[in-house]
């Protein structure tokens, strides 16, 4: 696709390229020497650059990638080698950095563990890139479903919000009838089980995942749900007082400590759980509960660096080779610049040109140096104002016109609040994509500068499961 023109030739940043002009058509997308199939690696530059992809060739996409998801079981078995990766939240310039690290999708295998979507601005980036994958290669490319692959996230979140900006509610529902289809668990060289939150209490055996009736919105409860929502004990014992205790953090599921996932891998014979769910300052975590132990019995990987935009971590994946496994780190990558919830640059700009009128205002009615009251007021606008405010009020003009210099000052302090406020959001636009923060917490992330464990305590709101009690 041609970029659009400059000819003018008066860009400020010229080493930032043109985004198309306009979205691949179907002959590009799906050529016919790729046999049906479409050209991922056009596609990947196209969304790059910041281009856009029709909303049919969406849903072909979408239909083509369900297929597939739906002959697939609930749990999956894969062998190395293989990359695994963890949350990447719409931070789709990160993804891109993932393949680069993670290797080349035509020859390396991919296991991605959730939360494809929700918080980052490119959630359908990521998706379209990720379904052309896992269409060209069906066998080596593998989706987990994570606890925002569903209805009751993603519109409390942005993904919803997102959709109806870039598309429309109709494709909103094409993705969340497709999320349903994904697969909830893999076994890896039969010694690790990767899923995205944890075990349950009703995980007695890995193939009890086939038994969950997955084709669904995830539930309140049950080990559907504990899949997606549960969390290790976040302490260095691994103590959890009965195995399992109510997660009040996620206001869902359980938190498990070591009896438990010990428990858990020894009647199946496997070494240990890896799974992401939670943000990590070095993009990982080895929660190593038995000190008896070379191995640790949990492994959380997350692959979305500076979260958000404010959290400040590293992005990592795990890679397994020859039955040896490797944490590899990576920081973010700069994305483009996007107002804060999909905002358009008139509704941004209202606060400041509504500011600068006032000033104006307020300068041409304030009395210079030197000018009379009566110089500058209007009879007739001072008769129309007593006819409406009674004549008591105002005694002469420069009453009026004083009371008239404060009201357009008392404005201007106004609107230099509401400005300074949108001007407060805009910064810190990353930590609320989806416009449910309140500010109070938005200015403890800012001031904080980004520290991984403030911008984590601020955010714990949103770890919540939201229309639960609290």
């Amino acid at each position: 696709m041609q970029p659009l023109c400059d000819p003018a030739q008066d860009r400020v940043v010229k080493q930032v390229p043109l985004p198309p002009h306009r979205p691949l058509d179907n002959d590009l997308m799906f050529p016919a020497k790729n046999q049906g199939k479409p050209d991922w690696k056009l596609i990947k530059e196209h969304l790059e650059r910041e281009g856009r992809i029709a909303k049919k060739e969406v849903i072909k996409l979408v239909t083509m990638a369900n297929k597939i998801f739906k002959n697939e079981g609930g749990l999956i078995h894969l062998s190395d080698p293989l990359t695994v990766v963890g949350d990447i939240h719409g931070q789709f310039y990160d993804f891109l950095k993932i393949l680069d690290v993670g290797g080349n999708p035509e020859a390396q295998k991919y296991v991605f563990l959730g939360d494809y979507v929700d918080r980052g601005p490119f959630s359908i980036e990521v998706l379209i890139l990720l379904y052309s994958l896992k269409i060209n290669y069906p066998r080596t490319i593998y989706m987990l479903r994570g606890n925002h692959e569903c209805r009751q996230l993603t519109s409390f979140f942005n993904f919803m919000d997102e959709c109806k900006y870039k598309y429309d509610q109709e494709l909103y529902d094409v993705f969340m009838d497709s999320f349903d289809n994904l697969p909830l668990a893999c076994i890896i060289n039969n010694q690790f089980i990767a899923l995205h939150g944890g075990i349950s209490p009703e995980l007695r055996n890995v193939t009890d995942v086939n038994l969950v009736e997955r084709f669904r919105e995830p539930p309140k409860n049950g080990l559907f749900c504990d899949i997606l929502w549960a969390d290790p004990v976040d302490n260095d014992d691994g103590i959890c007082e009965g195995q399992f205790r109510i997660n009040e953090v996620r206001g869902c599921s359980y938190f498990y400590g070591m009896e438990a996932v010990s428990r858990f891998l020894e009647r199946n014979k496997l070494i240990s759980v890896i799974r992401a769910h939670e943000a990590q300052l070095e993009g990982y975590k080895m929660h190593r509960w038995d000190g008896g132990q070379d191995f640790p019995m949990v492994i959380t990987i997350f692959s979305a660096p500076n979260y958000c935009d404010v959290y400040n971590n590293k992005g990592a994946v795990i890679k397994f080779k020859n039955n040896d496994l490797n944490i590899q780190q990576y920081n973010y990558s700069q994305h483009p610049y996007l107002l804060p919830n999909f905002m358009d640059i008139f509704t941004w700009s209202i606060p400041f040109v509504a500011e600068k009128v006032t000033e104006v205002l307020f300068h041409i009615i304030q009395p210079r140096d030197g000018e009379a009251m009566d110089e500058i007021v209007d009879e007739d606008d001072i008769a129309k104002f007593k006819e409406l405010v009674g004549d008591q009020q105002h005694k002469n003009k420069d009453v009026f016109l004083k009371s008239k210099i404060k009201f357009v000052f008392r404005m201007m302090q106004i609107q230099k609040g509401l400005r300074q406020q949108s001007e407060s959001l805009v910064q810190t636009k990353g930590a609320c994509p989806d416009n449910r923060i309140p500010k109070t917490l938005l200015d403890s992330i800012k001031d904080s500068n980004g520290a991984f464990q403030t911008a984590k305590m601020a955010d714990s709101i949103n770890e919540k499961r939201p229309g639960l009690s609290q």
